[in-house]
């Protein structure tokens, strides 16, 4: 046990049942926020770096394994949501890293998987069972506080963070600047160190190619980003597609966040208003669309992952339009995740063999995974 007497589920633990791990559905992936036909999920993060340690770059290995040894006490003790998952990167498997990167508990840059990279010395995440909460530590900031919610729920999602940064701020004594605010990193990440965003689902606006333009114009305007699936340097897959701050020098992180309650509904009635305006001008296209994804679901011997995210999408926007009357919107959300190439390993495979497996064999997995869920 470690400290406070808290239940942690140690890494070998967690390697020993990555299929149990792969098929358990995140909180926020639940269709129980506002919006849930197009927003999935809302999500605040907190960049905090603690006094008396360099920043991450310039952070010994020793002085890394310090601070996280610390963090660890510290978040173990706070209780982030069920049992306490803590992951040393340097413990984790290939394909652990992928399950933690596509359920957005770690970046890409916490745990790279590429051939001949290595991570740094000290880098952890740490998770509530129900995955409504997780830390990272010593990736670009010494700790990124992460909480997300269902649907459009910014509000909820904030005070989850800010709630754990009030209590891990009482042991931790975070770097501060009177003038500055919070000091981070990133120079961006300055001031709040706070990041809103949230998951919007598309396909409407997606497939009137200058419709989606204006939304990346309004954004741009009232200084939002859109970004991909994963955030920052990602692309968009299956139609889903982030918005988020820039910018937190100068501004209250209430401020911030309105920003994003301002705009999101609006997106979020464009999309809609598109949906009605194509159901109405091409309900057969439409269902020949819908079927069609159906179909190749069902029947499919191999398909890769953008196929199945762009018939999962196909899939969702049919039963919002009374197109797939078989579809349930937390098993489609769900889906979503697993179809990607650690969720596909992880259920389809000896959890034991951690190596990622071939491309093309990954495809024949995800194909007969998908046959076998819509079977039923």
């Amino acid at each position: 046990m470690l400290p406070g007497d808290v239940p942690c589920t140690a890494v070998s633990q967690l390697l020993q049942d990555l299929p149990s791990f792969a098929q358990r559905a995140c909180f926020w992936l639940r269709p129980l926020g506002p919006d849930p036909d197009v927003v999935v999920s809302s999500r605040v993060r907190l960049a905090r770096n603690v006094e008396g340690f360099p920043f991450v770059t310039r952070l010994q290995a020793d002085r890394a394994l310090a601070l996280r040894d610390a963090a660890r006490d510290r978040l173990v003790d706070a209780e982030l949501g069920g049992e306490t998952v803590f992951v040393p990167m340097e413990d984790a498997s290939p394909i652990l890293r992928l399950l933690l990167r596509e359920r957005h508990l770690i970046s890409r840059d916490l745990a790279p998987i590429e051939e001949g990279t290595n991570t740094r010395p000290g880098r952890a995440v740490a998770f509530g069972a129900d995955e409504r909460v997780s830390v990272m530590i010593n990736e670009e900031d010494h700790l990124r506080i992460q909480a997300m919610a269902p649907g459009l729920d910014l509000d909820a999602a904030w005070e989850c963070a800010s709630s754990l940064d009030r209590t891990l701020e009482c042991g931790l004594a975070f770097a501060h600047s009177k003038k500055l605010g919070y000091l981070t990193g990133c120079p961006t990440n300055v001031g709040t160190g706070l990041r809103a965003s949230v998951m919007l689902h598309l396909p409407a606006l997606s497939l009137v190619r200058s419709e989606l333009e204006k939304v990346f114009t309004a954004a741009q305007r009232t200084g939002l980003a859109v970004r991909g699936l994963y955030g920052e340097g990602s692309r968009a897959a299956g139609d889903f597609y982030q918005i988020s701050n820039q910018v937190t020098l100068g501004r209250t992180e209430s401020q911030l966040i309105d920003d994003l309650r301002a705009l999101v509904p609006v997106i979020v009635g464009f999309e809609r208003t598109v949906r009605d305006a194509l159901f109405a001008d091409q309900r057969t296209a439409l269902a020949d669309r819908v079927a069609r994804s159906h179909g190749l679901l069902r029947t499919a011997r191999s398909m890769a992952t953008d196929g199945a995210l762009a018939h999962l999408s196909n899939l969702r926007l049919g039963m919002h339009l009374g197109l797939f009357d078989q579809g349930d919107l937390e098993v489609l959300n769900l889906l979503r995740v697993q179809v990607q190439q650690g969720h596909v390993q992880a259920l389809n495979q000896d959890p034991l063999r951690q190596e990622p497996l071939e491309a093309s064999t990954r495809d024949q997995l995800r194909a007969g995974f998908l046959r076998r869920q819509l079977a039923r």
